[in-house]
């Protein structure tokens, strides 16, 4: 299947992908901010058929409606709003209004081009065996950019996310990172949702850094895992969809569900081998 020049690129744009979901969904799940990175796969649906409808290209409008969403997601008060019950009550309140809303815009927008609904389809599930050359360039550019963000904002983050209180009295500023991590989201989410589509995006988000968090493995062996196991889910898919005729983006997101299912029950039997001893 490698010699065919559209599956090398499948390869390369999931692989990119994949990574970067993997990374960047491990803090997303820590900080218990799954549903935002949610809405912002939505906010980005909107966005790329807005852009659609003036003449630009769906990634570029998905890329600049998820920043514009993160950055106010990001400026919120940065306690740790996991020990506040009303306050994350309120926060996901506003997101899924948010969600809701954008989702209803991006309708409209369709209407409005009047596109076909091959278009739709693509843009909410995906079609990375579609991604031609000039898009990987894109992809690759992004991802890059975004890679090199974490690695600059990782220690950081990880301070904040685990003790929010003690980072800010250690001159951590709370806003900063939050507003750039939420910005490595809404890339992460844009060029996701490219391959994987709008829609299952999230299961690569979350899929894999809820797999490695449930199994309660140290950070950085945490963080290794979950971009691994994100890439294998990913070039799994691809194999899979090749040989079977599946929808790519089918195969990931059956295939997060999975791992998550046996993390809980490796996680489980842990527990209770533990309890007996």
């Amino acid at each position: 299947m490698l010699h065919y020049e559209f599956m090398q690129n499948a390869f390369m744009a999931s692989g990119v992908v994949a990574l970067l979901c993997g990374l960047v969904g491990w803090f997303l799940v820590l900080r218990g901010q799954s549903f935002a990175g949610h809405a912002l796969s939505h906010i980005g649906f909107a966005g790329a058929t807005g852009a659609v409808l003036i003449g630009m290209t769906p990634l570029t409008g998905m890329v600049f409606s998820a920043l514009a969403a993160a950055l106010v997601l990001g400026w919120e008060p940065q306690g740790d709003l996991r020990a506040n019950a009303a306050s994350a009550s309120q926060r996901d309140s506003v997101i899924g209004l948010v969600l809701a809303a954008s989702l209803g815009l991006g309708l409209l927008f369709l209407q409005m081009a009047h596109t076909p609904a091959s278009s739709t389809t693509a843009l909410l599930f995906g079609n990375v065996l579609g991604v031609d050359r000039a898009t990987l360039r894109m992809l690759l550019a992004l991802g890059g950019v975004s890679l090199a963000g974490l690695c600059v904002l990782g220690r950081p983050l990880l301070f904040a996310s685990l003790d929010p209180d003690l980072a800010a009295a250690k001159g951590v500023r709370l806003r900063v990172v939050a507003c750039g991590f939420m910005i490595l989201v809404a890339l992460a989410t844009a060029i996701g949702s490219r391959t994987i589509g709008i829609l299952l995006v999230f299961s690569l988000l979350v899929g894999p850094a809820s797999c490695t968090l449930r199994l309660g493995l140290s950070p950085w062996i945490g963080l290794l895992v979950s971009a691994l196991l994100a890439l294998a889910l990913s070039w799994g898919g691809l194999v899979v969809a090749w040989y079977t005729g599946v929808p790519v983006s089918f195969c990931i997101s059956a295939g997060a569900a999975l791992c998550y299912l046996l993390a809980r029950a490796i996680a489980s039997r842990g527990l209770i081998a533990a309890a007996r001893s």
